[in-house]
């Protein structure tokens, strides 16, 4: 069992919180971006109000400890170990409740390098505990706009867990697939749900489009978010994300780890 003490000192020495590698300068444009409604920032999120660059960077303090001072403009950002610790245990509720009525989820991530085996943990316990996990609409393509112009991409799983890849790519010495901030494919698997007359999910897991995608549409979702990211803590704000949790999503997919043994215990969920 991995105590909070051990937890939080994993948190720092890993810098998935504390000083982070996220830059400051980073985190500020997404929040300028966030402000215009950019969609590569604001992840498939509809603000319910006008949020200005100010107000989204007060909110950030307020949710993952980074500086408030405008002035501030350079250097590594910083995210409060405590402010994760919590919001990890909010996540493991939201998975203790759905596994104790064995509902049905649906895991996915635009992370897959980094959070892959993260969600795939989770996956496995939630299906050992009796859920549904669902894994709809793999091999469908969705056109994703990216800087370098529009890619057709394809849905795919591992261990239960959604990602895009690049239509016909072929995964080569471990790859496991595509970065991506767009909501366009969890709206894709959970139209195919729909259309099937399958069961829909009771939680959304993951991050970026997947969260702020499902959560706009009405499900429950939850996951990870670094602070150029504001979208999932604008949705938390707003009552659209169910939980986000404060933390570096860019560091060794191995330090992710204990956090899955962590909250699979709060959870009640260890193997």
């Amino acid at each position: 069992m991995l105590s909070i003490e051990a937890l939080r000192a994993h948190l720092l020495a890993t810098r998935l919180a504390g000083t982070v590698r996220t830059l400051r300068e980073e985190s500020l444009r997404s929040y300028r971006l966030f402000a215009a409604r950019d969609p590569r920032v604001t992840l498939g999120l509809v603000p319910g109000r006008d949020w200005s660059d100010r107000e989204v960077m007060a909110l950030m303090a307020e949710k993952c400890g980074v500086s408030a001072d405008p002035a501030h403009v350079t250097g590594p950002d910083v995210i409060d170990p405590e402010r994760t610790l919590r919001a990890l245990d909010v996540f493991a509720r939201r998975l203790g409740e759905v596994a104790a009525r064995r509902g049905a989820v649906l895991l996915g991530t635009g992370h897959p390098h980094r959070l892959l085996g993260f969600y795939a943990g989770l996956a496995d316990a939630l299906s050992a505990a009796g859920c549904l996990v669902l894994t709809p609409a793999q091999g469908r393509c969705v056109d994703i706009t990216t800087r370098f112009g529009v890619r057709t991409c394809a849905i795919d799983y591992v261990g239960g867990v959604a990602f895009v890849r690049e239509s016909g790519a072929r995964p080569i010495h471990g790859e496991t697939g595509a970065h991506t901030h767009s909501p366009l494919p969890v709206r894709a698997v959970l139209e195919e749900l729909a259309a099937g007359g399958g069961p829909l999910p009771d939680l959304v897991i993951g991050d970026h489009g997947w969260v702020c995608g499902a959560g706009q549409l009405g499900f429950v979702a939850i996951g990870p978010a670094d602070t150029d990211d504001p979208a999932l803590f604008v949705g938390e704000a707003e009552g659209i994300v169910a939980v986000a949790v404060p933390l570096d999503d860019s560091v060794r997919s191995s330090y992710y780890r204990p956090l899955t043994r962590y909250v699979l215990n709060r959870a009640c969920l260890s193997q």
